[in-house]
């Protein structure tokens, strides 16, 4: 994608997000997110299909970050993997508790009875790409000798039990407030500190 079309797409999300944020999902329309980002309907339908594609979109938007940093350091052989855990954490939990992020979880829910779309693109982007990328970094991890177990899977699932619990949930029924900088930090390196505590090397 060259760099206009980029900056347009970027755009686009950024009005998205805006209106999902003021709106809700069931009142945003593509007529409006078109009106705020400058864009043309026809544009809109052309890169994305309907709304649930451009929250979809977004979705993916979101998630990228921890992906890539994880696909990353699994790049590189000489990077820590307790490191990383350590680095990748706070941008997780950031992450998913994040206003975007509690936006696009009301966006699935209310999505659920119309065509159940947004859900799944969560689980695509969030779940099911961050866990088996956990679960490769714990690899590296038991290879080295720094953690012992034999469920590399499990122990990922075990690791955002730890670091996020029912934060999700709270967060999107409105019981929680955004965590500050130092409760995300705190609360990431207690979940490492546990699991390293779990799985120590006998």
């Amino acid at each position: 994608m060259g760099d206009y079309a980029g900056r347009r797409r970027a755009a686009i999300e950024e009005a998205a997000f805006a209106v999902l944020l003021e709106k809700g999902y069931k009142a945003a329309s593509i007529l409006e997110i078109a009106r705020r980002a400058g864009a043309s309907n026809e544009t809109l339908y052309k890169w994305y299909g309907n709304k649930q594609g451009l929250f979809a979109a977004l979705v993916e938007a979101n998630a990228r970050t921890v992906a890539e940093l994880l696909r990353a350091r699994l790049q590189g052989e000489a990077a820590d993997p307790i490191e990383t855990l350590r680095d990748v954490g706070p941008l997780l939990l950031e992450l998913v508790t994040s206003e975007r992020a509690v936006a696009l979880n009301r966006a699935a829910v209310g999505d659920v009875h119309d065509t159940a779309t947004l859900g799944s693109a969560l689980a695509r982007a969030g779940r099911e790409t961050v866990v088996p990328l956990i679960a490769s970094i714990l690899e590296k991890a038991r290879r080295a000798g720094l953690i012992d177990h034999g469920d590399d899977e499990s122990v990922a699932e075990t690791y955002i039990a730890l670091l996020i619990g029912d934060l999700q949930i709270r967060r999107a029924t409105g019981v929680l407030a955004p965590l500050s900088e130092a409760e995300i930090a705190a609360r990431a390196e207690r979940a490492l500190t546990l699991l390293l505590s779990l799985y120590r090397p006998r």
